[in-house]
């Protein structure tokens, strides 16, 4: 048995040189064909929530209980995390969507696409920096806009709804023909 993987290599390494595998392109590394903003524009939503629970937040008075401060520290603590993961994940969406979705094609279509990504990514990087609502509400314009674009794409009109979430703001969708 231990000889077969040595045999079945060299007879592989034969098939190979004898007839060289072709490369194989696709958009993605799994050529689903399944892309959406949505995700990108919940987590840019769940990066404004932060924020705005951030400044709600009231910071312990210097004499307060040693549990007034621990509990003002831990949600200060738990929404900076989600808002960083959710940052992130909003860069992670867009990258996958610019990188495996867009084509030549699009660029050309659409100029302003690359510096809009180029908008986002610095955006997500102040959002996890600081705190300041307007930086949130900044990354969630811009994350609407490139929704806008990438529904375009695909022949799509779009309408902006209501998010119903607790911060507000709206998601962009496909309107359906």
């Amino acid at each position: 048995m231990p000889r077969f993987p040595r045999v079945r290599n060299w007879l592989i390494e034969v098939r190979d040189t004898l007839s060289p595998p072709e490369p194989v392109y696709a958009h993605c590394d799994i050529p689903c064909g399944i892309y959406d903003p949505h995700e990108a524009q919940i987590s840019a939503l769940t990066v404004l929530r932060m924020d705005q629970l951030i400044a709600e937040l009231a910071a312990p008075a210097m004499d307060a209980r040693a549990e007034d401060r621990s509990t003002y520290i831990s949600k200060l603590a738990r929404y900076t995390a989600v808002k960083e993961q959710h940052a992130e994940r909003a860069k992670h969406e867009i990258r996958v969507i610019w990188g495996d979705y867009f084509t030549a094609d699009h660029a050309k279509q659409f100029p302003q696409a690359h510096e809009l990504v180029f908008k986002i990514m610095k955006q997500a990087s102040k959002c996890r920096q600081g705190t300041q609502l307007a930086d949130a509400q900044e990354f969630l314009k811009l994350i609407q806009e490139f929704a806008e674009i990438f529904w375009q794409t695909k022949g799509a009109k779009t309408k902006r709804q209501p998010s119903l979430q607790k911060s507000g703001g709206d998601l962009v969708v496909p309107v359906p023909a």
